[in-house]
Order: structure tokens, then sequence, then C-alpha cells
């Protein structure tokens, strides 16, 4: 109902400026639903934060339906968020977005309907749950967490408050439909080992200090994460502990979820996780209820990707064989894994990358970074997600927020 009010304002609004003989100088003809553009009351107002990078990728992607009306970016720094929208105005042929420093600020509108994420890892959990909680729906890059804890609350919320949250790895259908249709024809037979490539865990930081420069808050940078000098180096952070997983979160969502969904094993996660010892455990190694064995391999030992071993046959990711025809069911309408998202905001579905499928995918990655961490191995209860028996591993499920951000 809120989000209907909100619409009707928007068309009102539309209507008066309209007939006031204003609106040809401030809205473009595009706004107003020319052409093959749909009305102002049937578009989906999107707010994107964290427009670099990635983030641009993905807004760029936004912008590709023309059901969506970009209103809002948001980045840290000014000069990415200014690129952002002047990239977004050209688009529309107008002057119409607004750039933010702050989040909130985008999170806040109650004009926005969805808001797209990609800031750096140690962010994702916050802005989206501000997100949420303000009556959006969002689309958040992977990994969509720091730490497991961060991915129960999200799911928590987003099923309380009813919103479609997807995460954003499109590799796992667009990259691995091979693997899918393999393992779950059945082609393989009971599949016993999985080995998955990505790179390693993130490590601690200590780069020296050096000036912040113009045009970046450093502050805001940080948020959550522990106070530190600003290097250049920090901003590329995925290597990072405080501000990422390293390569096991980032392709490690991307092929450890395409392993999982070939596996139909989405939905829970290993019982045991034991580090590489280099004698009965050479790879890291996730222990599944059903016997299945999944390990973190090079790429050279996991054929690619990532390699299945079942009792009729051995596939890998870079076999060329034909897969046999078996239809898997996967994206929702059109245009890919945001059309997807897309189709479920308008139809309150669950998408292909529901934040609870998203959530047992990184919570894997997760598990393994605290097993390369702390070099011990441990057991975990994938129906209540938490730790069996041992409190100092325990305590990696959870990371301290800088006051003032909290969960």
């Amino acid at each position: 109902m809120a989000r209907a009010r909100q619409r009707t304002t928007r068309r009102r609004f539309l209507k008066a400026m309209l007939a006031a003989g204003a609106a040809p100088y401030v809205v473009p003809a595009v706004a107003v639903g020319a052409g093959d553009r749909p009305a102002p009351s049937n578009r989906i107002v999107t707010g994107c934060v964290g427009v670099g990078g990635r983030g641009s990728g993905d807004m760029k992607g936004f912008l590709g339906f023309k059901e969506v009306q970009v209103v809002a970016v948001c980045d840290v720094v000014a000069a990415k968020r200014y690129a952002a929208k002047a990239a977004v105005d050209k688009h529309y042929g107008g002057e119409g977005c607004d750039a933010y420093n702050d989040f909130r600020e985008v999170t806040g509108r109650p004009d926005i309907d969805v808001v797209m994420i990609a800031t750096p890892d140690h962010w994702h959990a916050i802005v989206a749950l501000e997100a949420m909680r303000s009556g959006k729906d969002v689309f958040c890059e992977k990994p969509e967490t720091l730490c497991v804890a961060e991915g129960q609350e999200l799911v928590r919320v987003t099923r309380r408050l009813g919103r479609v949250f997807s995460g954003g790895s499109q590799r796992v259908w667009g990259d691995c439909q091979n693997m899918h249709r393999w393992v779950r024809s059945g082609a393989l037979g009971e599949v016993k080992e999985v080995y998955v490539s990505c790179s390693g865990p993130s490590q601690p930081c200590d780069l020296p200090p050096e000036p912040v420069p113009d045009g970046l808050d450093w502050d805001l940078w940080l948020g959550p994460a522990p106070w530190a000098p600003y290097n250049k180096g920090r901003l590329n952070f995925r290597p990072w502990r405080d501000y990422s997983g390293g390569g096991m979160t980032d392709w490690g969502a991307h092929n450890f979820g395409g392993a999982l969904f070939s596996l139909n094993l989405h939905r829970t996660g290993p019982v045991e996780v034991y580090p590489p010892d280099g004698n009965e455990h050479p790879y890291l190694t996730f222990v599944f209820a059903n016997g299945l064995r999944m390990y973190h391999a090079p790429g050279g030992v996991a054929g690619g990707r990532m390699k299945f071993v079942g009792t009729g046959r051995t596939i890998s990711f870079s076999d060329r064989d034909r897969p046999p025809e078996f239809r898997i069911p996967n994206y929702k309408g059109t245009g890919g894994l945001i059309g997807d998202f897309l189709h479920c905001v308008r139809t309150r579905e669950r998408p292909f990358r529901d934040i609870e499928i998203a959530h047992r995918t990184v919570t894997v990655c997760h598990l393994g970074n605290i097993a390369y961490w702390m070099g011990r191995a441990f057991k975990w209860d994938p129906d209540k997600e938490e730790v069996v028996g041992d409190p100092l591993v325990a305590r990696w499920i959870n990371r301290p927020k800088r006051s003032p951000w909290r969960l």
C-alpha cells in the first residue's frame, strides 16, 4: 500500500508540472513515458550505492531495462559518484540523477523502490539492512556478507519484512549451467567428490599511512571496519581481512555457488570442515551429511573451476562434451540475473539468487576461511547454523563493528 501511495504521488506531481507548463524545462521526454518507456507510475525507481568498478557495470545493467528509472547514485569517492551521475543523466537525456556521499540519503528516499549495492564487502550487510528497513528491495553484489552472522540477519530481515533480495552472482547459472545438467540429470551417477578452484583467504593489512586524497571520505569508506590509516592499497580491498574474505568469497561465491547448486546442496551446508594438513587432507575439505566431500583445490586439480567425481563418470569445467538435455529452473522473466530480480520485484517471488541461497553459498566460503585462519578442523550444524563444540572457532562467525555502525 505504501508503494502504491508513493507512485500515485509521483504521477500527480508530474501531471501538475505538465499542467503548469514547467515540465519541458526540467523533465525530459523519456521521463514522462514517451516512446516505449513505461509511464512513471509503472517504473522501478532505483538508487545505486557503490558505483566504481563492478558497481558501474551493475548500474549500466539496470539502465538497460526500460522499466527502471535510476534517480540516485552514491559513492564515497567524489570522482566515481559524479562520473556515475553523468552517465545516468546522459542515458536519460536530462539532469535528474542526484549524487550522494552517504548511502543513507539514498536508502531514506521514499520515492526509491530498489537499492543496488556494490560497495566493498564490509559494507554490504549494513547498507542492505538499512535499505530493507526503509522499505526497499535489494540487489547486492557478491559476496553479500563479511561473516556468517551478517548473512543470518539478512535472511531474517528479508523474510520478516517481505522484501525481495537478490545476490549478484550471475556466473552460478551463466557459466555453470553445463555442470548443473551433468550432475542433476544423474549422468555422473552418485557424486562422491567435488573439486572447486578459486583463490585463497584474505590476510591482515599493515600498509603504511599515506595522505588522504581530496575527494575521498576515508572515515565513511572504513565505516564498520576497524580504524586504519589511509593507504591507496586498502582501496583494493579484496586481499584484506577487515574488508573482504579474499578470493574465497570473491570467485568462491561463483564457483562454490555453481557446485552447490549443481548438487542441490545450495540450501544447506557442510557438517565438518578440515584445513589442509599435508597428510589425510591435502586440500581444504568440506564434508556434507550425505558423505560427499568438497575440496578447495588448484585449478589444475579441479579441471578449471570445478570437477565432479561420480560413480559413473567424472566431468570437469574444462571438458567440452555436450551435457544431457535436462531442464533446471533458473531465471524468471528476461534479461539475466538483473532481469530475474526486476521480475521478482513486480511479482514478489523469490529470485534465483535469493538471499538465503546466496547466504548459504558464502557461508561455505566463510567457513573455509575460518579453517585456514585457525588451522584447525571443526564441526558445523547447517540446520542451526552454528559451530559445534569449539568456542574459539565460533568467535569468527560474527565480526565486531566500529561504533556507531551495527547490524
